[in-house]
């Protein structure tokens, strides 16, 4: 097309932690949510359905490829700033650099978010958390800008609960609010060392993943233990594995495919209804034509 006004043919696993998936039928970068509001204008104009990818994490994209435009937050739209004891970031912003901004405010509250690499525009849309904290505790709203505007909405508007939110694709998180609450430096310091040590001793960080690919169930095993009795750890198809460290992280070992990491999803999930009863959701945002096989019961 000769008004065609995207990039064409990027390469999604280069755009993922996994660093799987296809290429991407469209690609832009929004600096401002002005020129957000023109990108989905033109997507909705060329029949474009809108993923944002962050950091890539939390993103499991087919190995053929997506017919979307793939979006990413920049500029303006990942700027941190504090404002009393509030945060206000771009849903583009990096965590880390959130919490670096709120820890040198002296702001608490956020220190869960030292164990999750991706955005604030990425934490809103799944309401992520880790050892005890979600956006839900601290988010005050979040803007949300679509086809028909932008507006500020609450985390009961957003739907907020266990890893989730009413959110879908062509909703962008622009910008969030963060009530947080004063708090030494020095103590935030030590909350964000103790629970990088956790994170470090007990997940594969220096390795290729995507995250957790399970919600934990309402069990009295997580998902990563669960699959750890299944016997899990280490099991690898291709050039993925279910890590030998944590078997609730699916590592990119060598070479792997999305189809490789589904296809252990999938025997992750068979054993765990065998062993347990147990249906696992996923956690992972799936782009593109992908599933999981049904369950036989």
């Amino acid at each position: 097309m000769r008004d065609w006004p995207f990039q064409e043919g990027v390469e999604l696993s280069g755009l993922t932690t996994i660093g799987t998936g296809g290429v991407a039928r469209a690609y832009e970068e929004a600096h401002s949510a002005e020129e957000l509001v023109a990108i989905l204008k033109a997507a909705r104009k060329h029949e474009l359905d809108v993923a944002v990818v962050g950091l890539g994490s939390n993103v499991l994209a087919a190995d053929g490829g997506v017919e979307m435009l793939v979006l990413r937050l920049v500029g303006d739209l990942a700027d941190v700033r504090t404002e009393g004891t509030a945060l206000v970031a771009g849903g583009g912003a990096t965590n880390a650099v959130c919490l670096h901004r709120a820890r040198a405010a002296g702001l608490g509250g956020f220190e869960f978010a030292c164990a999750i690499p991706g955005t604030t525009g990425g934490g809103v849309w799944m309401n992520a958390g880790a050892y005890g904290g979600d956006f839900a505790q601290v988010l005050e709203r979040a803007l949300v800008v679509d086809l028909d505007g932008a507006r500020w909405l609450t985390p009961s508007e957003l739907g907020l609960r266990y890893r989730h939110s009413e959110l879908r694709h062509g909703q962008v998180v622009a910008e969030v609010e963060l009530r947080l609450a004063t708090r030494p430096i020095e103590e935030i310091k030590a909350s964000v060392a103790e629970l990088q040590a956790q994170r470090k001793a007990a997940q594969p960080t220096n390795k290729r993943t995507f995250g957790s690919v399970f919600k934990n169930p309402e069990h009295e095993l997580s998902a990563g233990r669960m699959l750890e009795a299944c016997g899990l750890r280490g099991l690898r198809l291709g050039g993925a594995q279910i890590s030998p460290r944590h078997a609730n992280f699916i590592e990119n070992a060598d070479g792997a495919t999305t189809a490789d990491a589904v296809g252990l999803m999938s025997e992750a999930r068979r054993r765990a209804l065998e062993q347990y009863g147990v249906e696992l959701e996923h956690e992972v945002e799936f782009l593109g034509p992908l599933e999981l096989p049904p369950l036989d019961r």
